[in-house]
């Protein structure tokens, strides 16, 4: 087996060329595509194409002033698989998914020195064999480094994001549309649940769309100070809403001792998560959570069900919405549904990148 980061041509039974690629471990795969042609070099012009057309397909982005965090590369959806590019006012961020794509940076990072005007690059690195944050260096690559935070905005609404704090920087920017539906369509006027909160991006957007009241609940300590941070960076007033650090299954048990009911809830739990008491995975054990947020959802009320699973359809995801429902002999429709939006973009032969899947379901009993 070659190292991780070789460029290999790979070929059929008949030693025929088939496409060119690198060598890199990701998830189940062993390599990316780079390109269909033979006699191309993978050098800085190369890379210099790639960013140059992903930047062309997002030019919308570029000229939203209302916007001003949005992803510029999206790995294999943009010929570049192992890699992302995020913007946030003119900063870049590459987050590195492989060894092996890693192993090509220096060519990478010269590419997108030419390819865009920037204030600064960072980078994060998630290539340890488990999709984990290396916290080995400093995050800070070219140019000024930002401000701690930086402030976005994602369709007028202010973000405080941390470029160089750990895995995250404060937002997942894949969820734009979804947060724009809440605050334009659902939250005005009503009580709003958000579990599995992080940073409460989705309380936010619900007490800027008129919502009576957000209760954000996140097992993270630090989800706390940063969903305080959110709130106040749009001069909202925190003391009207609560932010309840507690296991999310803990708190439905709370939830229906107490007879709380809300208008709406939103619950975008990780793939995976395990605290002391519960282990939860979304291709498991969804079913199971839908059924708790479904007996502390108001009659007429709105369940907002998300997932970033990549190992289920939207077909089977709601079935998992049809289930829960029919085991608790309760009826529902179904909204609407998102999936990735476009600045995400997916590559039309790799179905599997569109890992995004929310549905707003109306509760009718």
């Amino acid at each position: 087996m070659p190292e991780e980061g070789t460029v290999i041509n790979l070929v059929d039974e008949k030693n025929r060329f088939i496409v060119k690629g690198y060598h890199g471990i990701q998830n189940k795969g062993y390599g990316w595509v780079l390109t269909q042609h033979k006699n191309d070099s993978i050098d800085i012009d190369f890379f210099v194409k790639k960013i140059k057309a992903a930047v062309a397909y997002r030019e919308e982005f570029y000229k939203n002033e209302s916007t001003t965090a949005f992803r510029v590369l999206n790995g294999e959806g943009d010929g570049l698989g192992g890699l992302t590019i995020d913007y946030f006012d003119g900063f870049y961020m590459l987050t590195w998914y492989s060894l092996g794509i890693y192993a090509l940076k220096d060519i990478i990072l010269e590419a997108l020195k030419q390819s865009v005007e920037y204030k600064g690059i960072y980078q994060k690195k998630r290539f340890d064999g488990k999709g984990k944050y290396l916290d080995d260096d400093n995050d800070f690559l070219f140019g000024k480094e930002a401000d701690a935070p930086i402030i976005v905005k994602e369709n007028g609404v202010n973000f405080a994001i941390y470029l160089d704090d750990g895995a995250m920087v404060g937002v997942f920017l894949d969820q734009r549309d979804v947060r724009a539906a809440i605050r334009d369509k659902y939250a005005k006027g009503k009580t709003v649940l958000n579990t599995f909160s992080y940073t409460g991006a989705f309380s936010v957007f619900a007490a800027v769309g008129g919502a009576k009241k957000t209760t954000s609940v996140d097992l993270a300590k630090r989800s706390l100070v940063k969903t305080q941070e959110q709130f106040n960076v749009n001069a909202i007033d925190v003391q009207k809403q609560d932010i309840i650090v507690e296991d999310v299954f803990n708190y439905f048990k709370y939830a229906v001792r107490k007879k709380l009911l809300f208008d709406m809830v939103v619950v975008d739990p990780p793939s995976f998560a395990r605290s002391k008491k519960h282990t939860f995975s979304a291709s498991k054990d969804y079913v199971n959570l839908l059924k708790e947020v479904i007996q502390i959802t108001n009659t007429n009320g709105i369940i907002v069900a998300s997932t970033n699973s990549a190992n289920f359809s939207m077909m089977t995801f709601r079935d998992f919405i049809s289930k829960a429902f029919r085991e608790l002999k309760g009826k529902f429709k179904v909204e609407e549904s998102f999936t990735l939006p476009k600045d995400f973009k997916v590559l039309e032969k790799f179905k599997e990148g569109d890992y995004l899947k929310v549905v707003f379901i109306r509760k009718i009993r």
